[in-house]
């Protein structure tokens, strides 16, 4: 086989070749390493391990291919051998910065942070030009972020912008620590110092957006998205921003016209289509609304928000039937997803579809939805179907989660007098009444045969003549 050697996979070529004919064929060490890489990088790990084997057959003294091997022995968690050789080839090139590195990442995957952090220092001590130590100073960041320790990831941070003030990924990582420990003034300081050394930066006025967004200074955050969009205006991020912060000002029209851009910058995605459909639903114009949000689900039909905002739609409108069309249809794709289900239930309530509601609202708790009203709503709809064993099980439940709760209380005292078990009845009753004496009208409302009880009766007079 004629081989052509201006092919920029020659080596990669010529090495599979070797392997399919196991013919053994020399590589300098350099083609060794960018056979591997290439590998690694595509995920062929085997045979990464076996260009690994045949070049540290040819060249047993390479640090790099050694290198490589320690990377491999760490992806398959073989800390110790990995550990062995790295001191090995520490005594050979005490001075080598990769060395370091690679031992940092065997501490840091057994997660020994700390070690890892004093090991990358010793190799940022080793060169002591700072902006050689981008690279090192992003590592040190992260092993701080793995120990939640915000603070000392920020200063690392910051060196790495130091070194390069194009290094967004560090400035990102900055804000991302500012945010999570509620430092917003902060951020924007800092953001606002960077902008001063970087006034066309697109990234540092749309973070600068987003942190006055946090603090509801919607003002400035819409004149940071716009310097941001004057930097580069074809970000679409900056547009999204924007018109999330004129939906705050109330400024509908010009929010739509936002998310319209990023529509003709970039294949549309469903997050704009979905605020179109809210803002033009807020502006009146329900017809646009109604074909947004259908856009919106036909973009992705997995954005539960789509679903949910088109439902919401034909509720808000009194058109349940579209509305259980809407949400039958989202649950076909996600049977799992615990807001279809409660929505579910309510329009089939309001539809008097009992039994489709208490089935709904039964698979809401079972995928964890434990708000109050779930269990009142369910065990109503059960005491409505006549089933009060089950209604009084699912009020039972429920005081697992609210164990001193009035409307269960009520509600259990009823079914309990209902059942003609007055020992039980008198009990709950009483406990809904030195709960709170006002809900006393849902013994009425729900059951009031039992509300023309004597004894019923009898003890909520009892109950006013003591409280006064």
């Amino acid at each position: 086989m004629q081989y052509s050697h201006n092919d920029e996979n020659f080596s990669l070529t010529r090495f599979e070749s070797m392997l399919k004919t196991n013919d053994i064929l020399f590589f300098d060490s350099n083609e060794f390493e960018n056979i591997i890489h290439h590998y690694l990088e595509n995920g062929k790990i085997a045979l990464a391990k076996r260009a690994i084997k045949l070049g540290l057959e040819q060249h047993p003294s390479s640090i790099n291919l050694r290198l490589f091997q320690v990377e491999i022995l760490v992806i398959e968690n073989k800390f110790k051998e990995a550990d062995d050789i790295l001191e090995m080839l520490h005594e050979l090139e005490p001075n080598n910065e990769e060395i370091y590195i690679q031992k940092a990442n065997v501490l840091s995957k057994q997660d020994k942070h700390l070690e890892a952090i004093r090991t990358l220092i010793s190799a940022i001590d080793l060169s002591g030009i700072p902006e050689d130590n981008a690279d090192l100073f992003a590592l040190i960041g992260m092993e701080y972020l793995f120990l939640d320790d915000f603070q000392n990831a920020i200063i690392y941070f910051k060196k790495c912008l130091e070194a390069d003030m194009t290094d967004y990924g560090a400035l990102h990582n900055i804000i991302y620590c500012y945010d999570f420990l509620n430092k917003n003034e902060e951020a924007i300081e800092y953001l606002n110092w960077f902008i001063d050394l970087n006034p066309y930066c697109e990234v540092a006025w749309h973070q600068l957006g987003r942190q006055y967004f946090a603090i509801k200074d919607y003002p400035r955050a819409n004149t940071a998205f716009d310097f941001a969009i004057i930097s580069d205006d074809t970000f679409v991020g900056a547009y999204i921003e924007k018109g999330k912060v004129l939906e705050k000002l109330k400024l509908y029209k010009e929010a739509i016209e936002n998310y319209k851009i990023t529509l003709a910058i970039d294949e549309p995605t469903s997050f704009a289509l979905l605020r179109i459909g809210h803002c033009y639903e807020k502006l009146g114009q329900d017809n646009l609304a109604v074909q947004f949000f259908q856009k919106t689900i036909d973009d992705d039909a997995l954005l539960d928000k789509g679903w949910i905002a088109i439902t919401k739609f034909y509720m808000k409108r009194l058109d349940y039937q579209k509305a259980l069309y809407y949400i039958k249809s989202a649950v076909n794709i996600d049977s799992e997803n615990v807001l279809y289900w409660k929505l579910y239930a309510t329009i089939n309530k309001r539809l008097n579809f009992l039994e489709e509601a208490e089935y709904g609202y039964k698979r809401s708790l079972e995928l964890g939805n434990y708000e109050l009203d779930t269990w009142l709503d369910r065990a109503d709809i059960l005491t409505s179907l006549g089933e009060r064993e089950a209604a009084i099980t699912t009020l039972k439940d429920a005081q697992a989660f609210y164990p001193e709760n009035a409307e269960i209380e009520y509600r259990l005292a009823g079914l309990y007098f209902s059942e003609l078990d007055e020992s039980k009845g008198r009990f709950h009753l009483k406990n809904a009444l030195k709960l709170n004496e006002e809900f006393s009208f849902i013994i009425s409302e729900l059951f009031p045969k039992v509300d023309n009880m004597p004894l019923v009766k009898a003890i909520i007079f009892e109950n006013k003549k003591t409280s006064n």
